[in-house]
């Protein structure tokens, strides 16, 4: 197709998209009460063990309202994920061979799984770890000293978990993006194996920078991608295995030719 053909249909789906997030914003918007005790059900669990009557509190007249927002739009984006996954294919898919269709089919399925994954990770096992680790700094205080208790404001948990979620789906992520480059031919994976100790690096330095200052959150983030990137390595490996066959296969219906006619 000439290409504002292409911008048309782009600018389409893009409106399709929008119009399926926003549907499911509202919707989302409608149940926030309940994905809100979802989100904060491992520190709610935490607190039931410890007695007493605990809380999460809001200091702002609007902060409460806006983090239902925040709870709507980022179910809505999840839920919707698998719809603008679609849309993307199909606006790629027309310019794909059939062979290559067949071949970005298992990364359209592995892309939502692996992100599920990732978030199923943190919210089953790093929460409850992590929440364990900051609520024990509190104190009953005694004689000359007051009290340490936690109060933790309901925006500040919910960015905090909702970051997290994102943080580690992304990162689960990491198989599909290092096949592709392969097959792409940008990467190798003698390549990715000489520069593993760069990855332990960057991979700690990234579970640094996206979750709080503790030691549970950084390291519950970094050894799984560090075993992803081990697993990369491994899908690399096949991809170059099955170009290596493809081209052998290539070469070998050249060298046969056609067979000669024999001579009257």
């Amino acid at each position: 197709m000439p290409l504002i053909d292409h911008l048309v249909e782009l600018r389409g789906r893009m409106m399709y998209s929008l119009g399926v997030v926003l549907v499911l914003f509202f919707v989302c918007y409608y149940f926030a009460a309940d994905v809100y005790g979802f989100l904060v059900q491992p520190l709610a669990d935490i607190f039931n063990e410890m007695g007493g009557d605990r809380r999460l509190i809001y200091t702002g007249l609007h902060e409460a309202f806006f983090t239902y927002i925040k709870v709507a739009f980022f179910a809505a984006l999840f839920l919707s994920f698998p719809f603008l996954a679609v849309q993307v294919w199909m606006f790629v898919a027309p310019g794909l061979y059939k062979n290559e269709k067949r071949a970005f089919v298992p990364f359209l399925v592995a892309t939502p799984i692996l992100f599920f994954l990732g978030g199923s990770l943190v919210y089953y096992l790093i929460f409850p770890l992590a929440w364990k680790f900051f609520v024990s700094f509190e104190s009953a205080g005694g004689v000359g000293t007051m009290a340490i208790q936690l109060e933790a404001k309901v925006d500040q948990y919910l960015s905090l978990v909702m970051r997290l979620i994102f943080a580690f789906g992304v990162c689960f992520e990491l198989p599909v993006v290092m096949t592709l480059l392969a097959r792409a031919g940008m990467i190798t994976a003698k390549g990715m194996a000489e520069k593993r100790k760069y990855a332990i690096v960057i991979a700690f330095i990234v579970a640094a920078v996206l979750t709080p200052p503790d030691v549970i959150s950084q390291i519950g983030l970094a050894l799984p991608t560090l075993g992803l990137y081990e697993i990369s390595i491994l899908c690399v490996r096949l991809v170059e295995r099955r170009r290596e066959r493809a081209a052998q296969d290539a070469e070998g219906d050249e060298d046969d030719g056609p067979a000669e006619q024999p001579s009257a």
